[in-house]
């Protein structure tokens, strides 16, 4: 993760941003998610989609829904549907809407 501070973008958000994060870089089973903030007066409320993390194993799946949901909000419990071993939506504690899928053999 990097803070606003020490970069170049630090003069743009207001002083109580400097430690806030800028860019940040998640590995989740070898597949990278990069993401970045945005400062107050440029933020909008996430809506219209959802960031999708497709896993092969069981376990794993219900480790980073239950990581995600801590202080979110579950939408649809982690659990078994017709075209997966784990299917569960939340929205994090950041607001963000995540689904996370782990598709049974064949599909």
């Amino acid at each position: 993760m990097v803070p606003h501070a020490g970069t170049p973008a630090a003069a743009h958000p207001p002083p109580e941003w400097q430690d806030k994060i800028l860019h940040a870089r998640l590995d989740v089973g070898g597949q990278v998610l990069m993401g970045s903030g945005a400062p107050p007066d440029h933020y909008h409320s996430p809506k219209g989609f959802s960031v999708t993390i497709g896993l092969n194993d069981p376990a794993e799946a219900e480790r980073i829904f239950q990581a995600l949901a801590e202080n979110g909000t579950v939408r649809m419990p982690i659990q078994e549907t017709f075209w997966a071993v784990r299917f569960g939506m939340l929205v994090d504690r950041f607001g963000i809407p995540w689904m996370i899928n782990c598709e049974k053999a064949g599909r």
